[in-house]
């Protein structure tokens, strides 16, 4: 392992020969991808590393500065491939790793093959005819109570971004992940993503993108993923999936895993009509 490689705990698993490069989002490690890692090492080898600033990394390697945008993280993730050597995978990233994944995409195309992403946003904010979830005022309160006192703000955050009570396991997962980061690091982090906007960004993104989306999720509304499907410069398909909550690949992998897998294998071009019983549709680039 090189240097980026071991800053990022990256494991490689399973035994395919086509890579698989799975990202996680705020809060979360690759812990997250448990559930899902098992239905792919047959057939692919599967890349699973941690965010700078995840509990799981070292907190003397977090650069405030670097990490100010969501750049130094697609910055990491090609590093990581450079080093890995993998000259094209599929990218799955969850929440802001969506984002991250667009914007290295958008550096390197030529590594991706498709994105999956699962409860992207572009921007948290809401704006001028632009419905993100969030007013600023919610976002400072956030970030107050995170400064104030970071362990008993991830105990309420945690169920509401899990859309569960605090006895469900998922809500127990996410609660161990978001306590086991330093909490001035948390802060840091949160400030970055809640704060960011890459609206400019997507229509030149040029590699295939596959669009999943919860039903209900509090930290991003079911419109962004129709915002998504329709800025996004390559062809993109959205599958809104009948769960509720921010990480369902942990609340619900029953329902997100088939979903996931689905994905996964479809080449967009091989689906000639929009199922909108089953809150699928595509978009045709001319």
């Amino acid at each position: 392992m090189g240097v980026a490689a071991e800053a990022h705990n990256v494991k490689i698993l399973g035994s395919g020969t086509e890579y698989i490069v799975l990202g996680h989002g705020f809060g979360t490690d690759q812990s997250v991808w448990k559930h899902f890692v098992p239905y792919l090492v047959d057939d692919y080898r599967v890349v699973l590393y941690d965010n700078m600033g995840a509990g799981t990394t070292n907190p003397e390697y977090f650069d405030f500065e670097r990490y100010s945008t969501l750049e130094g993280y697609a910055s990491d993730l090609l590093a990581i491939l450079e080093e890995l050597q993998v000259e094209s995978c599929i990218f799955v990233g969850h929440s802001v790793s969506g984002m991250v994944g667009a914007i290295a995409s958008i550096a390197r195309p030529d590594l991706f093959t498709k994105l999956v992403m699962v409860g992207a946003s572009p921007r948290y904010l809401n704006d001028v005819d632009y419905y993100g979830g969030f007013e600023q005022e919610e976002l400072n309160q956030l970030f107050d109570a995170m400064a104030t006192n970071y362990k008993s703000w991830c105990s309420g955050f945690a169920p509401l971004v899990v859309g569960g009570d605090l006895e469900s396991v998922a809500v127990q997962e996410f609660s161990r992940t978001l306590f086991n980061m330093r909490p001035d690091i948390g802060l840091m982090v949160s400030r970055t993503i809640f704060q960011s906007d890459m609206r400019h960004i997507l229509n030149l993104v040029s590699v295939p993108c596959h669009i999943i989306q919860a039903e209900k999720d509090m930290a991003v509304p079911v419109v962004i993923s129709e915002f998504l499907h329709q800025n996004i410069g390559a062809e993109s398909i959205v599958e809104v999936i009948p769960t509720e909550g921010h990480l369902p690949q942990l609340s619900s992998p029953d329902i997100v895993i088939p979903v996931l897998l689905e994905h996964v294998h479809l080449e967009i071009e091989s689906r000639r009509y929009t199922c909108c019983a089953g809150y699928m549709w595509r978009k045709q680039i001319s």
